[in-house]
């Protein structure tokens, strides 16, 4: 998820042997003049931008810890429960390509403070909502500022910081974002109770103002001499646009991306976001305290597994892959297990098993980016990021109606409401290992013609 989770690994990153960003990366190799350089200022800058996307998350996560009260306070069913959440990642899912083609053209800071304004608006919506009318606008509001946080920040880790470093700042980027889901988990469960729906939800979007302060004052789009080439006149239009997403999605590595980020990422996002709360105290007869705590191993599993994947992806590029199927296979072994146990409850070991499974779906599903990045040039880098970035939305999405459609449908069966994820899986599955030898072969061709390209490059 991040919920879940959503440089950059799909925006110049490069890792081991790969390209990106103009530098010729793997172990000791220099850099070329086009590399940014890092440093503090880089850290400063781009934390601001993940301040933006952390804040995101808190918002986009908060209704997982209050799916029992917005049920209560609307009057609604499952299925009109879910749609909160399905709705929110339609838009999301949706402006996925709209936002990468903003960025490639106006840059990350205007797109962001866009996106600031849009989801601190949502978020004030929902605080104030009371019909169910006005709190799926707020919600659908929200969803369309938060999708054009993400991409953004991939866009700032490419041009402030050296190729090599893109595993690595992307996941550092998915376990803050990771941190967001865990205030929404730690901190605005106890608000919510002790002070209410409005407070509560109204006091979290200031958050929204302060960073949207901070982005205006100080964030930029690249440091000093290190401006990208500015865009021809004949880089706009709908001639252009529809030019632009032909050519990602003509590359394999597009697809392989975003068939990974599907495949990986919706398992714990549903959970997260909307169904995991009622899963463990409907379903499994936990409290809703044992069940908070759950929820929480879910988010720090995650933030420790991103640092795992990508110093492993950082030097080893071939492991892409393998981590990738290996997350979904581990995926599917515990929610069958824990879905098919013989008896009412799941053992509680089996239910932590399942949830520091689940925490490995958001790093394996950045996963994605870093097979997009080295099959798109600079220039399309926001595109295909946002092609990639809308695999694992569409699939929480749908998994979130089917969810909500079966409960209704089966009397809260959530066995086989939950069952409905080994055939996302099964069809992410499929389409990988359709795609991954085209995507590879793509990739060793783009490899060679850059080593070639970087022994003409003047000192």
């Amino acid at each position: 998820m991040s919920s879940s989770a959503d440089g950059i690994a799909g925006s110049g990153g490069s890792t081991g042997g790969g390209i990106g960003g103009g530098g010729i990366v793997g172990g000791g190799a220099r850099l070329l003049p086009s590399d940014p350089p890092g440093g503090r200022k880089a850290i400063a800058v781009w934390g601001i931008g993940v301040a933006v996307y952390f804040v995101a998350i808190t918002y986009r996560t908060s209704l997982g810890v209050a799916g029992l009260d917005a049920a209560h306070r609307f009057h609604i069913n499952a299925s009109a429960l879910s749609t909160f959440s399905i709705l929110q990642l339609l838009v999301y899912a949706g402006m996925q390509i709209p936002v990468g083609l903003l960025v490639d053209r106006l840059g990350a800071k205007k797109v962001l403070a866009l996106g600031v304004v849009l989801y601190t608006a949502g978020q004030f919506g929902f605080a104030f909502s009371d019909a169910y009318g006005m709190a799926l606008g707020s919600r659908a509001l929200l969803g369309c500022g938060d999708a054009m946080t993400f991409i953004s920040v991939l866009r700032l880790g490419a041009r402030w910081f050296p190729a090599r470093r893109g595993p690595m700042i992307a996941q550092i980027a998915a376990l803050v974002g990771m941190a967001g889901n865990l205030i929404s988990t730690l901190v605005l469960a106890r608000l919510l109770h002790t002070f209410g729906w409005t407070t509560t939800f109204a006091g979290s979007a200031l958050g929204g103002i302060a960073v949207l302060v901070l982005l205006l004052l100080f964030l930029k789009d690249h440091p000093e001499g290190f401006a990208p080439p500015p865009t021809p006149r004949e880089h706009s239009g709908a001639t252009f646009v529809r030019r632009q997403i032909a050519n990602a999605w003509r590359e394999p590595g597009t697809r392989l991306g975003m068939w990974v980020h599907f495949t990986t990422q919706f398992p714990a996002m549903v959970f997260l976001l909307l169904w995991g709360l009622p899963f463990l105290v409907e379903a499994q007869g936990l409290s809703r305290g044992t069940a908070g705590e759950l929820l929480t191993l879910v988010v720090l599993s995650n933030m420790a597994v991103g640092l795992v994947y990508g110093q492993i992806i950082a030097r080893h590029h071939a492991a892409r892959l393998p981590l990738a199927l290996g997350t979904v296979a581990a995926t599917a072994l515990l929610w069958a297990l824990t879905l098919c146990w013989p008896t009412t409850h799941a053992p509680m070991g089996l239910l932590v098993m399942l949830c520091v499974v689940l925490g490995a779906c958001g790093p394996a599903s950045m996963i994605g980016f870093d097979f997009a990045r080295p099959a798109n040039p600079p220039e399309r880098q926001g595109t295909a990021s946002g092609i990639v970035n809308m695999g694992g939305f569409t699939a929480s999405m749908t998994t979130l109606l089917a969810v909500g459609i079966l409960l209704d449908a089966t009397g809260d069966n959530y066995r086989i409401a939950f069952a409905s994820v080994f055939v996302l899986e099964a069809l992410g599955v499929t389409q990988i290992l359709r795609l991954r030898s085209r995507a590879a072969r793509r990739e060793r061709e783009r490899l060679v013609v850059s080593r070639v390209e970087a022994v003409h490059v003047p000192a």
